[in-house]
């Protein structure tokens, strides 16, 4: 399969959404997945054990910048997931852009130029987006 982009992706969730046309049934079919996204990386680390939370409290230090102090920031996920872990996510991430996208098309927004928009965002505020 070729490299598609957003807006192909987003006119095949148009064309293949079928039973969860409603806006209420995409809202609830979003958190699901990202419930499930939730719980997959959840069962990685409990149940499959390829990957790790090793959790402490950040380090941050005034005296530094903050490109000094993004280094000492730490993920608290130590992986890597094994191949099936990885499939999981994937898939479950994959349901939430349909999702995404199927409630871009109920509202008339391109899934595009959220991507775009968010881009911009980012680009101006810089490291100062302490979202």
């Amino acid at each position: 399969m070729g490299k598609q982009n957003v807006d192909d992706f987003q006119s095949q969730v148009s064309e293949l959404l079928i039973r969860h046309r409603s806006v209420l049934d995409v809202m609830s079919k979003i958190q699901e997945s990202a419930a499930r996204i939730n719980r997959s990386l959840t069962k990685a680390i409990t149940e499959c054990g390829c990957a790790q939370v090793v959790a402490k409290k950040q380090t941050y230090d005034p005296q530094k910048n903050l490109q000094e102090n993004k280094i000492l920031m730490e993920t608290h996920f130590s992986g890597p997931l094994c191949e099936h872990c990885r499939d999981v996510m994937t898939a479950e991430m994959g349901k939430n852009l349909f999702y995404l996208s199927a409630l871009c098309n109920i509202t008339d927004i391109k899934l595009d130029d959220v991507l775009r928009k968010e881009a911009e965002r980012l680009h101006t505020l810089g490291v100062f987006n302490l979202s």
